[in-house]
């Protein structure tokens, strides 16, 4: 195990309160679930400091992103291979953990976080994601942790598995001890919040949505070109089906109406170019996507499955692009469907909404929909939301 050197003597030098944030992935902003630990971890900052405790995994170190965090003091953990990390995984598995998660559990995660817990000056302890919760069960049972959900997994993930009903009565039965052994648990929606009551009846709930940092985009203006852009973590099945509801339903459609129209995808995970026609452009991951999003006269979310709020969603608004999603993608938001975003359920409607706002633009939309993000889905608005 390996902690940055110092952390503890200045954290009892300073006797500032500094709440806990326990993640198993490097802070490095790569995907959605990234962006969610990254809104909270601002939003924890702004009152008294922040310690992020994680285990150097999916990137080589925390990006600068993080690292400017005012307040934030990121500390690393080293993870063991071989037998220690495969016990680690066979007592998570015959505590109901399910596979997926019990191979993200470190020991040496817990064992950093539960002397981290103990220091002096310390506030809340929160568990971010699943894995981080499993990992920290046993400091749960002798001190109040904070369950930090990036969805209700048991809500979505049966729809990605053609296991039938049994994988999904283990993921509740997982997701409900979670919910119980937590002080407190932060979900991301309303639908999230009610599939977790239901779930669990007697959980402490709090709703703490995704959120964006509002205040560092500026607005662009659409592009005059007729091109939708979807950005994405294409390595996430429900974003690859997304994309072929969008290649094999909706643009063939859009294409007979407006022949001029493309698409551009910006994220990783495409292993090979999704189409062989040249209106489609696939960029890749980019750090900055200012540029992207203004050479484009909308955004596009066409989730069919999933939960939770699509943070990708948030940011379009954000930058004030008219965005067109399904229902399933705006379910977690508190958007109206033609004031904020366009909503379209099914091919023909979601063809039809992006033909009009790529041929005439929607500019008051975008308006709209930058407002709503500064109002409720900004980190200043989240920290408030997540005061003790």
């Amino acid at each position: 195990m390996r902690i940055q050197s110092g952390l503890q003597r200045r954290e009892n030098r300073s006797g500032a309160v500094r709440d806990l944030l326990v993640t198993t992935h490097t802070p490095a902003l790569r995907s959605g679930r990234a962006m969610r630990t990254y809104g909270v971890a601002r939003a924890l900052a702004m009152h008294g400091g922040l310690t992020l405790l994680y285990v150097r995994f999916g990137a080589e170190k925390p990006d600068a992103a993080f690292r400017a965090i005012p307040g934030i003091e990121l500390c690393e953990v080293m993870p063991s291979r071989g037998l220690r990390r495969l016990l680690a995984y066979a007592r998570g598995r015959l505590a109901g953990v399910p596979a997926g998660f019990a191979r993200g559990i470190s020991p040496e995660l817990s064992a950093a976080a539960a002397r981290l817990a103990s220091a002096q000056g310390r506030g809340r302890v929160i568990a971010d994601g699943p894995t981080a919760a499993a990992a920290l069960a046993g400091l749960a049972r002798k001190r109040p942790v904070i369950y930090n959900a990036h969805n209700l997994e048991s809500g979505f993930r049966h729809e990605l598995t053609e296991d039938g009903d049994d994988p999904l009565r283990g993921l509740r039965s997982f997701e409900r001890r979670l919910l119980a052994c937590s002080s407190e648990s932060w979900m991301v929606s309303e639908a999230d919040m009610r599939g977790a009551r239901e779930l669990c009846p007697g959980a402490t709930l709090r709703l703490v949505p995704n959120v964006v940092d509002v205040a560092a985009i500026t607005p662009v203006s659409p592009a005059q070109r007729p091109t939708a852009i979807f950005v994405a973590n294409f390595a996430y099945e429900p974003n690859r089906n997304g994309l072929r509801f969008l290649l094999e339903q909706v643009f063939p459609k859009v294409w007979a109406e407006l022949p001029e129209a493309r698409l551009t995808l910006v994220g990783g995970g495409l292993e090979q170019h999704p189409s062989g026609d040249p209106r489609v452009e696939a960029v890749g991951f980019l750090e900055d996507l200012a540029a992207a999003y203004a050479s484009a006269r909308c955004a596009v979310v066409p989730l069919l499955q999933g939960g939770g709020t699509p943070l990708k969603l948030i940011e379009a608004l954000a930058y004030g692009l008219p965005v067109i999603a399904t229902p399933r993608a705006a379910a977690g938001l508190a958007v109206r469907d033609g004031e904020h975003c366009l909503i379209a359920e099914g091919e023909e409607a979601f063809a039809a909404a992006l033909i009009d706002v790529l041929r005439d633009g929607a500019p008051q939309l975008g308006r709209c929909g930058r407002q709503l993000a500064v109002e409720r889905y900004s980190v200043e608005a989240l920290s408030e939301l997540v005061l003790p």
